[in-house]
This record gives structure tokens, C-alpha cells and sequence, in this order.
């Protein structure tokens, strides 16, 4: 063992095999179950892209009408679970922090709790009841906390403009709830990530699945995963509040601040720009006309611009991810900015919980080894000779 090559981070190391998504980091492709990604954001709901990664096929009309129903039937939620977001909203928890909490409380909801690790029909509907049920808890924490009461769930409208719905109180506009159910779906899987392994070492140990959503949750809330867009719309309020040209303030930040990099930009699997970024970026400037308010996009564009054009990065992988364009995008939708991250858990869950229900159909438990760089041959002495 002392000569095996240690992967710190596991970087590069196959853990397991999966039909589920691809990515192709440098033609900048991603890729569910065979279709590529600008296809499915462009013309599959969020959830026929759920049961796509699910079930491995897109529902025919019959079969996504009636997952779409299911899911809108599981919605609800009961008012004790209302009354923990209420007192996590009192006592100012951050919204990761409430999701991780509320969705450890609904398996006290769910009728087949307790169905055994291998019944996998049953694990499917329990991953449908929480995909359903995380918008409402999330959009009824957000507004518990501005002193609103939570809205209740729309069964007409699909995933996307229900929560939207939830959160403002107001159906949204035909743009608004396709630019975010693309979002959604842009969001849904992402190979091997950190929160999805998290999901899945969980699962290896059979552990029922509110608990493996719950570690995606917590491993999604650390700033290296989750995180960024929000950080890049606070970069745009700072170069808004500063009044400087978006390039020439970052550039001076760059020069200014030891390490500093723009959120947003680089991913660790793509060498080129994140096609998601491409599809997100497109739908920013799409909202900016219609609202009439451009600078974010044009603030967003100008410093690609200049990473692209004038410092050449994109051709050392450093291009703009999914999150420098979303954040513009959530925020158009007036989407508080401390909500983005929850509404990648609400997007990801969908990924993490099909990754659980394909590794359990041929489940090994996920046990690594540690190479042991401690001493050895140490002498122990008595608590009263030291």
C-alpha cells in the first residue's frame, strides 16, 4: 500500500460506472442518458428530465402526465413542517442550513419511511415526494423569514413556475418559468460531483434515502461546490456600487488581492466554456431585453469578453461556468441571492437521487483506504508516569 499513488481529493479515481450523465471537458459537452444537454434544456420540462433520469428513457405523453400529476399531488406539506421553517426562519438560520434541516424532517412525513434499503419502487417514490416537497419548504422558509405567509402549491403549474409562484405569490410570466425550469434542468446532474458521491457513499451503506439527500445537502453548502453565483452577484453589486468599468475593476482586484479569482470562471472538468454557461447566458441577455435592465448581462459579457479576447484564459480553461451566467438570471427573476444555492440542491436532487437508485441495483459499500503516515513503535506509559 505504501507504494500506491495517492489521488488526494480522489481526483482521477473511478469509483463506480453510471448511464446517467456525461462530460466531455474539452469539447464542453454535457450529456443525460444519451441526449445533449442544449436539447433537453431547450425542449424537455425539468420534469420529464427527472424521469429521464430516472427511469433511463423519456416519458411518453401518458407516463409524464402522470409523473407530472404525482409529483404535483406531493406537494404539500403538513403544517408541523411549516412550523419548523417558521422557527428556523425566527432564529435566522441560513437557507442551507433550513433545507438541510427540513428535509431530515420530512422523512418523519413519509409514509414508507421505513421500507427496507432494497425495495427500490419504494425509494422512488420517496425521491418523488422530496423532489416535490423541497420547493415548497424552500419558498415557504423565504418568505416565513420576510414576515409572509407561505403560499401554497399551485397543481396546475409544473415544478419551476410553482415555485416561483410560491416564493413571490404571483404566477409568473411565460419567460420567467421557461428561463427557470431550463435552469433547473441545466442543473439536474453533473457526473460524479462532490454533494452526488456524498449522496451516494451514504446510500453504499444503505442508509434510507432522506438521509443520503440530507449529505447532499450538507456537501453542496461548502463553498468550493455551491455558492459561486451567488458570489458573482455580489462581485456585480460591488463594480456597480464602485461605479468603475467592470473590466478595470477586476482587473485592479486582480493586481490588488493576493489569489483573488473571479467567481464564475473555471470549472474543474472543463477545459472549455461550460455549456450551460452558453445556454444561461443567452436567456440573461433574453430577460434583459424584455426587463429593459442590461447591465448585469452586459457586465457579465464585458468580463468574459476581456478574459476570452484581451488575457486569452479560455484557451487555459479559464472560461465562465454555469454559475457566472446564473446568478444574472435568478436575480432577473427577482430570486433573493442567498436562495441560489438552495435552488441548486432543489435542481440536484433529481441527480442525487437517481445516482442512489442505480448504484443500489448493484450496491457495494464505498470504503476507501488512507495511507497511515503516523509513527509507529511508540512506547506507552501510565497517566501517572507522563
Amino acid at each position: 500500500m505504501a507504494d500506491e499513488e495517492l489521488k488526494k481529493g480522489l481526483e482521477g479515481v473511478l469509483v463506480a460506472e453510471s448511464s446517467l450523465s456525461y462530460i466531455d471537458g474539452d469539447e464542453g459537452r454535457l450529456v443525460y442518458r444519451g441526449y445533449d444537454i442544449e436539447d433537453l434544456a431547450r425542449g424537455a420540462s425539468y420534469e420529464e428530465v427527472v424521469y429521464l433520469l430516472w427511469h433511463g428513457e423519456l416519458p411518453t405523453r401518458e407516463e409524464l402526465d402522470e409523473f407530472t400529476d404525482a409529483m404535483a399531488a406531493d406537494r404539500d406539506v403538513d403544517a408541523d413542517v411549516l412550523a419548523v421553517a417558521e422557527r428556523l426562519a425566527d432564529a435566522g438560520e441560513e437557507p442551507m442550513g433550513a433545507l438541510r434541516t427540513l428535509v431530515s424532517y420530512l422523512s418523519a412525513e413519509d409514509p414508507e419511511s421505513d421500507s427496507e434499503p432494497s425495495d427500490l419502487d419504494a425509494a422512488a417514490r420517496k425521491g418523488r415526494r422530496i423532489t416535490a416537497k423541497i420547493p415548497t419548504v424552500l419558498a415557504a422558509f423565504d418568505r416565513l423569514r420576510r414576515g409572509e405567509e407561505p403560499v401554497e402549491p399551485h397543481e396546475d403549474l409544473g415544478l419551476a413556475a410553482n415555485f416561483l409562484y410560491m416564493l413571490t405569490g404571483e404566477e409568473p410570466d411565460d419567460l420567467a418559468a421557461e428561463t427557470f425550469d431550463m435552469a433547473l434542468t441545466l442543473h439536474a446532474d453533473h457526473g460524479l460531483n462532490a454533494s452526488t458521491f456524498t449522496s451516494m457513499v451514504v446510500a453504499s451503506t444503505l442508509a434510507d434515502l432522506y438521509s443520503s439527500v440530507v449529505a447532499g445537502v450538507g456537501a453542496l453548502s461548502g463553498p468550493l461546490h455551491g455558492g459561486a453565483n451567488q458570489d458573482v452577484m455580489e462581485l456585480f453589486f460591488e463594480i456597480d456600487e464602485s461605479g468603475e468599468d467592470p473590466v478595470e475593476y477586476v482587473t485592479h482586484a486582480q493586481e490588488e488581492r493576493e489569489g483573488w479569482r473571479v467567481p464564475g470562471m473555471g470549472h474543474r472538468v472543463y477545459n472549455v466554456k461550460d455549456p450551460r454557461a452558453k445556454i444561461l447566458g443567452a436567456k440573461s441577455e433574453e430577460l434583459a431585453e424584455v426587463t429593459g435592465e442590461r447591465k448585469w448581462f452586459e457586465m457579465a459579457a464585458a468580463i468574459e469578453r476581456y478574459f476570452d479576447e484581451e488575457k486569452g484564459l479560455t484557451e487555459r480553461g479559464i472560461a465562465p461556468n454555469v454559475d457566472f451566467y446564473s446568478g444574472t438570471v435568478y436575480y432577473q427573476l427577482g430570486i433573493p441571492i442567498d436562495m441560489y444555492t438552495p435552488i441548486f440542491a432543489m435542481s440536484r436532487a433529481g441527480g442525487w437521487i437517481g445516482h442512489v437508485l442505480e448504484y443500489q441495483e448493484d450496491n457495494r459499500l464505498i470504503r476507501p483506504r488512507a495511507r497511515y503516515v503516523g509513527e509507529t513503535g511508540r512506547e506507552f506509559v501510565p497517566v501517572d508516569e507522563r
